[in-house]
Formats: C-alpha cells, structure tokens, sequence
C-alpha cells in the first residue's frame, strides 16, 4: 500500500516570519553561549624567557666541552644550532599550558620508569604549536612534539613510539654525531684538495662547486636515514619495556607514510565557500597563470625525489625492518591508551585549532587558511573557523593594500603539496575589491547565527567597512 500525504497550505505573515527568524536565533545564540568556543590558549612569556635563559647556559656548558680539534667549525654549527632553538622560544612556538604539559610529562613519565638508561638522561620534551606533522629532538636536550603531529595520530601508544624516538636520536646523540661528521667531512684532505682544485680552475667553478656540493648532501642524507633507522630499533627497545602496545609503532610508521597525502579538492571547496549569490566565485580566481612571470614548475615523476621530500621518507622500509623485532617483543597485555584516552583526544581536538590560530599570529596567513578549510570541511558550522576566515581574509586585503601581502602569503612552489598551491595561487590571483567582496558575502550568511560572537562580530564589521570603501 502506498501512503500519501497532504497538508494544509500555509500563510505565513512578514511579521510571522519576523517573529520566527528572531526566535530562531535567540535559541542559536543562547545554544552558543553555552556551548564551549575555542579560544586559544595565552602564551606564558616569562616562563619562555625562563627556558630560554636555562637552555642557554645548557648551551655554553656544551660548547665549553668541546674537542680543541676543528673547534672553531665545531663552534659554528653550535652556533647556529642554539640560534634554531633561541627563535623557537622567541616565537612562543613551545606551547606553555599547564594542562597539556602535565599529559606530556605523564606519557614520558611512562616511558622514563620502565628504562634504567633514561632516569639519568637531563631532557625536556614539550608540544610545539607548528602545523607541520613532525617531532624533533633539536638539541640542548629538547625534544619538540608538533601538534600537527599529535593531532593525527589515533592512540597513546602511537604518541609514545614517536617519543621513544626522539628520545632515541638524543641518547644515541644523533645530531651531536652528525655536526662532529659533517666538520671531519668538510675539513678532510680529500674535500680541501677538491676545494683547492676548484678555487685554482679558471672555468666552471660554479659547476664543480655544485657537483661537488652534491655529493656531500647525499653523504649526510645517507647518514641521516641511518640514523632513523637506528632510532627505530632503539625506539622499539625503550617502548616494549613500557606498558605500551608496541604493534602501534608499525602503525604509527604507516600513518607516517601517508601523512603528506593531499586528499582535499581546494579548487571545489574554494568555489563552494566563496560562491555567493551577491557575488559568484569566478573561474579566473584559481587559474593558473602562465609565462616568464606566472605559474609555478612542475616537478617530474621521480621516486627518489619525492620520497625524500615527504615528511617522513622510507617509512614502507622502515615498517618491514621493525617487524621481526615488534613480533619478538609481543606482548598481549599491553595497551593501546595508559595515560589518560579522554586527555588525549581533548588534547587532539584543541591542537587542530591550535594550529591555525598559531600559523596567524606567526604571519603565516595563507597556511592559517588552509588549516582552517580543512578543518570546516568537518565542523561546518564552528563559530571560531568561520571568524577565523574572515580575520585571515581581512588581513589579505590590509596587506595587500599596504604592499606587503609576500610577508604573509608564500609564492606557489613545485616543493608544496598541490591543494597548498592551488590556495596560493587563489590569494595571487585576487585583487583589492576581491577580498573585501568575497569577505563580506561569506560572513553576512552568518550575521543572524554569530551576531553575539565578539570575534565574528569585530571581523564582519570591519568586512562591511572594507567592501563599501570599494
């Protein structure tokens, strides 16, 4: 049987849907008071300067010990390793929560007690507010867990091998081996004769230096990725004494091989974002230009090169040869989450915001974009993203407008992923008139909804603003 329904025809008056459309938004509004908006978390700034000034006497012990035997070079490269982690903290990227770094100091708490050979060990470990899917061990003893990082991964034990290996490359001293090489390298009889050689030739310099250049880079990058290696098996050691799942270290290095994966179509999201009625998306905005002066290069199909531009390379390698050692260690009463499950994903959740407020206030705009696109594409309706865009696009048009768009929006280049160009080129290719238009029309579809949220409220403003001045 098929049922069939009819209902009545309704008349709804002007003052009717008046009525209806404000009650609709006192309830989303008070919905919103309610509800937890993110907001991000104040940076301790003298607790900064403090680790700052602690490291840096870190830092002069460690040079005081140094061999008298190509000193001078061994205390360039100190040099500018120390300079690496002085900008660190300059830029308030170490993220000084009290809350997370408790969670951090727990999960390498658990770590530290059931190996002997770290109790002795004098390092830190901290989150770092960068977007990049990465961890560090950058020297002085400081161990850095991106949050672009943290935020992928699915369980403790995952976050615990990638402590364990950078806790790893810092008690194999890793990056103190690699500097006394690189010097050994560059002061060798072989090198110097070869810089000689080429000083004394009258032609080609520049061609021989490079040859020569290298040569010496994929010494050290073969190095290096002994070096991973070695930081797997160590890693593999310190977790299986833990109460971690060690399985998830294979995990871990397969969601490592697909981290760099570009799977959003920016080119559809863009359209659909900035497609208002007012104001329709146009084709040109995403075009690619070409010429001396357009387009960006396209890189070859090249496996090497591509693998060694990803992230973290070699990782289909790096996974069969833990296997064996994974299997021997296995242990069925081990888990998966130790510490805290619901800190974790707390700690994930925020981090994805983190990360695009950080990129913002670190002048990097375009890349705050593109995390906060990626993240509307599962929270459509977050009153902090939706902001958030309008505050980037408001900050397009300032710069743009002062000259300085090329401080905070990077050129397309053949090294980034393509949904990343594809956002570039649509910042290059859009003028004055287009930011604030585009800004306006996307923010007023939101002027009912977010009309009590002070920071989509100060940024549709200053948008009205922007757009009648065009």
């Amino acid at each position: 049987m098929i049922f069939s329904f009819r209902f009545p025809s309704l008349y709804l008056s002007k003052r009717t849907l008046l009525l209806f459309a404000a009650t609709i938004s006192t309830i989303f509004n008070m919905v919103l008071a309610q509800s937890e908006i993110f907001t991000p978390a104040g940076e301790n700034t003298e607790q900064l300067k403090s680790l700052s000034a602690k490291f840096q006497q870190y830092y002069e012990d460690e040079i005081a010990a140094l061999p008298s035997e190509n000193k001078k070079d061994l205390l360039g490269k100190y040099r500018d390793r120390w300079e690496n982690v002085k900008e660190i903290f300059k830029s308030k990227e170490i993220y000084t929560s009290a809350p997370a770094q408790k969670y951090l100091d727990d999960l390498v708490a658990e770590i530290v007690k059931a190996n002997p050979l770290l109790q002795t060990k004098n390092f830190h470990c901290y989150f770092s507010r960068s977007g990049i899917p990465n961890a560090s061990y950058i020297g002085e003893g400081i161990i850095l867990f991106n949050m672009g990082l943290f935020s992928r991964l699915d369980n403790e034990s995952q976050a615990a091998f990638i402590l364990c290996h950078e806790l790893s490359h810092y008690y194999l001293r890793h990056n103190e081996n690699s500097i006394a090489a690189y010097v050994t390298m560059m002061n060798s009889d072989e090198v110097q004769k070869q810089l000689h050689s080429i000083k004394r030739n009258e032609y080609g310099k520049r061609q021989e230096l490079e040859k020569l250049i290298k040569g010496l880079a994929f010494n050290t990058r073969r190095h290096g990725r002994d070096h991973e290696s070695q930081a797997d098996s160590m890693a593999v050691e310190f977790m299986h004494n833990s109460r971690f799942d060690l399985h998830e270290s294979l995990t871990t290095l397969a969601l490592l091989d697909s981290i760099d994966s570009d799977t959003l179509d920016m080119g559809v999201v863009l359209q659909k974002m900035f497609n208002a009625k007012e104001y329709p998306f146009q084709k040109k905005w995403i075009a690619k230009e070409e010429g001396l002066l357009g387009g960006h290069a396209t890189l070859h199909s090249d496996t090497l090169l591509v693998d060694s531009l990803k992230t973290h390379p070699d990782c289909k390698l790096r996974i069969q040869n833990l296997e064996p050692l994974v299997k021997k260690y296995y242990n069925a009463s081990a888990s998966k989450n130790i510490v805290s499950p619901s800190k974790f994903t707390e700690l994930k959740n925020t981090f994805q915001y983190e990360i695009v407020e950080y990129a913002f206030t670190s002048n990097n705009y375009a890349k705050s974009l593109q995390y906060t696109i990626e993240l509307l594409q599962t929270h459509p309706r977050d009153p902090y993203l939706i902001a958030q865009t309008g505050k980037i696009l408001n900050g397009f048009y300032e710069a743009q407008k002062n000259h300085t768009l090329n401080k905070v929006v990077e050129l397309p280049s053949p090294y980034f992923e393509s949904n990343y160009n594809l956002l570039l080129q649509f910042i290059q290719n859009l003028y004055l008139g287009n930011f604030s238009s585009i800004n306006y029309y996307f923010l007023k579809q939101y002027e009912t909804t977010l009309s009590d949220y002070k920071l989509f409220k100060d940024n549709y403003n200053k948008s009205i603003q922007l757009h009648n001045n065009n």
